[in-house]
């Protein structure tokens, strides 16, 4: 287990948090810094031994954590999204300490189709780059309020949201995310369904996990048709963003988290 290399993550994202925003260079390195050390972590839990992979609820979540800090760090550099800094560092420090703690199950790969591995890979792109644009909504709906609340008021990272792109660009960039994820799940769910045999080894079964996919994978589907048809936006459009990233978090963090902490059973 790798978690010294976890816990030198979490510091380093914490005090990337705790950073005043004047301070840009040093965030960014240490954001790099912090983001190579969780991203070795991860993978030598995940994959670090021969023939087998360890799988759980946390280091899905850390994996999907991993990869905002990465999609923050990058769009961090086009656009002034300090705000997102205040909620993504301190949830990559969580994810990173539950993955030290609940280190999950590990399955062997032996027996199972190629397309496993890449059927688990695209799911975690998905989950990741959906879990970006719900922090990105969350950032839209407190910059929305602090629009309404009028300029002189002081609320919770105020002097970040000042400085976040117009919402009409935020806009831009939520749906450009949903978009990228929308894609992901679809061919989650697509080799889900075509290849459940070759994967799981047996045919698809309509459980929890794949029923709240389903949900959710719905729920974008309303949103990019709405958007695209009926011009939704706004509230709307927050909305069914983390109505649609509630639902598959209880598909794979949430079911995970069940079975392994609470039932103390394997992977299912």
């Amino acid at each position: 287990m790798q978690t010294p290399l976890l816990f030198a993550a979490i510091a380093l994202y914490l005090i990337c948090a705790a950073l005043p925003s004047r301070r840009a260079g040093l965030i960014s390195a240490l954001t790099a810094a912090a983001w190579v050390l969780h991203g070795a972590g991860l993978w030598s839990e995940v994959a670090g031994g021969a023939g087998t992979i360890r799988i759980g609820f946390a280091a899905m979540l850390s994996s999907a954590l991993w990869v905002s800090v990465a999609a923050y760090w990058i769009e961090n550099q086009n656009f002034s999204l300090d705000g997102m800094r205040r909620l993504v560092m301190p949830n990559a420090a969580l994810a990173a300490a539950l993955q030290a703690g609940f280190p999950g199950n590990v399955i062997p790969l032996e027996g199972k189709s190629p397309l496993f591995g890449w059927h688990i890979a695209i799911a975690t792109l998905a989950y990741s780059t959906l879990t970006v644009a719900a922090f990105h909504a969350v950032l839209m709906a407190l910059q929305e309020k602090r629009l309404h609340a009028g300029t002189d008021a002081r609320s919770f990272m105020s002097s970040a949201l000042d400085r976040l792109p117009a919402l009409l660009t935020m806009e831009k960039l939520l749906f450009r995310m949903i978009g990228f994820g929308f894609a992901l799940l679809s061919l989650t769910v697509l080799s889900g369904i075509v290849f459940s045999e070759q994967l799981f080894g047996q045919a698809l079964k309509w459980d929890h996990k794949s029923v709240f996919t389903m949900m959710s994978w719905l729920l974008f589907a309303s949103l990019l048709a709405g958007r695209r048809f009926r011009g939704w936006r706004g509230k709307t459009a927050l909305s069914f963003t983390l109505a649609g990233f509630a639902t598959l978090l209880l598909a794979y963090v949430g079911s995970r988290f069940v079975f392994e902490v609470v039932l103390h059973k394997g992977w299912a």
